[in-house]
């Protein structure tokens, strides 16, 4: 005997006594739905009217058939066919695709049809399409929320395809928001996407993000991160916050009307240059996916009202020891923005709150710099230099300027004595941020001859010898 299963939409569980799915034989769809009602007699008005017909507003589907378009009713089944039974919804509705797209949703009580409308019908804006907003945005879009948001300015690169599952080899140098929406749409064509070509600042900020529901926030920089959750309070919006960094990261909701902030757990910004970048520290690449698709999930969760939100909670995965941690983050009364008497109720200039001028760190703009040509230049000509790398060993092995001496940040303090104070010393690192602290560092104990490459070897590699590897 052939056996389907049927699956039972949200408002008919109550006469299948809660069940979401029904294991019945029958040869056709005819023989299928008359057991289905022997067994559960209360169903039967409300699928076949009085001449034994399926109701005008209840449409069944095998597979992802309708069966008016399969010779109806008397249809014949194959062992382990789906029948679906897919009822006309006040409140708005899905149609026959989604029905199916949606389909292990629908028979999950805590969504069904209620909740995967609320989806439906819901907007959420990302900060960023990168490692975190690239998972977060393809499961929304695969959830089915209705309007989705992203914000970003970059293009794609190639040391982004390590971890922003998002875009793909085809799409380096195109923007990182046409890559993101073509394969938003290639996943899920029937949700609108919103994208914003531009860096969130206090001028636009609260503007873009007052149009949608939740935020998510995929940064990778504290002044963002700050001027997110400054938007977010005064705007009265839940925030899902994430970070990585290495092997670990961290997840949580702040929102204000119900817990604390992000200035509660953090009230002011580390020292510019304290905290690498992912492009100085590194990060595995699928912490992005772990930590992103728990930001997804707490979105989820928030608009279909269902389980307990990362709300005064600080979720922290460490990928190495493949344990998670959970601290209590609570509400700051003397918060300045959230607290009980806030002194911040509008937006700032974040750049200058972290430190940061024209995209350097204040500390950069303290000590003298020279370009990498000028170093070229300097080494062509023989002159008596020193050039520091303080980058760390396996940094060096990737690549290295062949006339830099390794001495790694954390270990310059205790290896001065072997500079020469009299000659002119540069020293470089990545990009420049580490460097610039080693040069601090070198001045402020009488090297007054040390300065820092602008842009470090990064710079040398685009600028002056393109055989060096970039990473």
């Amino acid at each position: 005997m052939v056996e389907s299963t049927v699956l039972i939409p949200t408002p008919l569980r109550q006469y299948v006594s809660g069940k979401s799915s029904i294991r019945l034989e029958g040869k056709r769809i005819i023989d299928v739905l008359t057991k289905l009602i022997e067994t559960n007699s209360n169903i039967e008005f409300h699928i076949f009217d009085e001449k034994r017909k399926i109701r005008s507003f209840i449409n069944i589907y095998v597979n992802d058939k309708d069966i008016r378009k399969l010779n109806n009713e008397n249809t014949e089944l194959n062992d382990s066919d789906i029948i679906s039974i897919i009822p006309s919804v006040a409140g708005g509705s899905l149609n026959k695709d989604e029905y199916m797209r949606y389909s292990r949703h629908l028979i999950l009580p805590e969504v069904g049809m209620e909740g995967q409308l609320k989806l439906k019908n819901s907007s959420i804006l990302l900060i960023g399409s990168g490692g975190l907003g690239s998972p977060t945005g393809l499961y929304l879009a695969a959830a089915g929320i209705g309007r989705l948001g992203i914000v970003d300015f970059d293009v794609v690169d190639l040391t982004n395809l390590q971890r922003q599952i998002i875009h793909s080899t085809s799409n380096i140098g195109k923007s990182k928001l046409q890559s993101a929406k073509e394969r938003i749409r290639e996943i899920n064509p029937t949700i609108t996407v919103e994208t914003y070509e531009t860096r969130l600042t206090s001028e636009n900020a609260l503007d873009i993000i007052k149009k949608y529901d939740i935020i998510i926030d995929g940064t990778d920089n504290f002044q963002t991160r700050y001027l997110v959750n400054d938007a977010c309070v005064l705007l009265g919006k839940p925030n899902i916050y994430g970070s990585i960094f290495r092997f670990e990261g961290q997840a949580s909701v702040f929102d204000s009307k119900n817990g604390p902030c992000y200035r509660c757990l953090y009230p002011e910004p580390p020292p510019p240059g304290l905290v690498p970048s992912c492009a100085e520290g590194g990060v595995l690449g699928v912490l992005p996916g772990v930590i992103g698709t728990i930001q997804a999930t707490e979105a989820i969760k928030i608009i279909i009202g269902k389980g307990e939100p990362l709300v005064g909670r600080l979720l922290l995965y460490d990928a190495i020891e493949m344990r998670f941690r959970e601290l209590e983050i609570t509400k700051e009364p003397s918060c300045p923005i959230c607290g009980e008497n806030p002194t911040i109720s509008e937006l700032i200039d974040y750049e200058e709150f972290c430190g940061i001028r024209g995209g350097t760190t204040a500390e950069q703009e303290l000590v003298p710099e020279i370009t990498v040509k000028e170093l070229e230049n300097k080494i062509k000509n023989n002159e008596r230099i020193t050039i520091i790398d303080v980058r760390e060993p396996h940094e060096y092995e990737i690549c290295n300027i062949k006339e830099a001496k390794l001495i790694p940040l954390n270990d310059l303090p205790n290896k001065v004595n072997e500079l020469d104070s009299s000659q002119e010393i540069i020293l470089h690192c990545h990009t420049g941020m580490r460097s610039a602290q080693a040069t601090s560092l070198l001045r402020n104990i009488g090297f007054t001859k040390a300065s820092n490459l602008k842009g470090g070897i990064e710079a040398w590699s685009i600028e002056i010898d393109d055989t060096v590897p970039r990473y």
